[in-house]
């Protein structure tokens, strides 16, 4: 392809350009007007088996990136997200009495749950389905997983600390998501929680001492 000035302007106007351009504002733009379809045409050919492409959508022109290089030019980036008290609750008593069902958490909870907190705690990689539990309709029973124990440095799923551990370490007063685990500790009776806003008294009833 022989490129000459006009070919240039247009070139350099897609490549500067954040957003496809009219083919009205390119020819404003070049003294051969009427070449104009001639230079794109040469353009897109010149590019066709690079790195990126020069692509026509309407009567708009732009670069893109070319499809076959979309799985190699991925990036994926982590985001940190808050996780909200239902969630954090929902893992607390997983956590201490796995394997459990979702209506034996409700019942702990006294509030019905949808599915987010399950499916949120499930897509962190932080619970897993383990087996169904042997009654009617046979629910699915839910435990946690090694990459909860790796969050929160917990070496076995045994050694989940009691009330009076994370109170010497201040873990209830910060109020951390172990400390939700804490509050929410194994509980044999599976006693209902009335109010999500328990006080630390009735939090202290609720723990069972290791």
């Amino acid at each position: 392809m022989i490129i000459n000035r006009d070919i240039k302007i247009i070139e350099a106007i897609l490549f500067a350009s954040n957003e496809p351009v009219l083919e009205d504002d390119l020819k404003d733009k070049i003294r051969e007007k009427n070449k104009l379809k001639e230079y794109l045409l040469n353009l897109k050919n010149f590019y066709l088996d690079r790195g990126i492409n020069l692509v026509k959508t309407g009567s708009k022109w732009s670069f893109r990136t070319s499809g076959d290089l979309s799985d190699e030019l991925t990036i994926f980036k982590k985001q940190k997200r808050r996780i909200s008290r239902a969630a954090l609750e929902t893992l607390a008593i997983i956590a201490y009495q796995q394997p459990i069902t979702r209506s034996e958490i409700e019942n702990i909870r006294g509030v019905q749950m949808g599915r987010g907190s399950i499916d949120h705690l499930l897509e962190i990689g932080w619970i897993k389905p383990k087996g169904r539990k042997n009654i009617p309709g046979k629910p699915v029973l839910w435990a946690t997983t090694d990459m909860f124990l790796e969050h929160f440095e917990i070496d076995d799923i045994a050694n989940l600390p009691d009330k009076n551990e994370l109170k010497a370490s201040g873990f209830l007063e910060k109020k951390s998501a172990i400390t939700t685990i804490s509050e929410l500790a194994k509980n044999e009776d599976f006693n209902t929680i009335n109010n999500e806003n328990e006080d630390e008294e009735n939090i202290d009833d609720f723990i069972t001492e290791n």
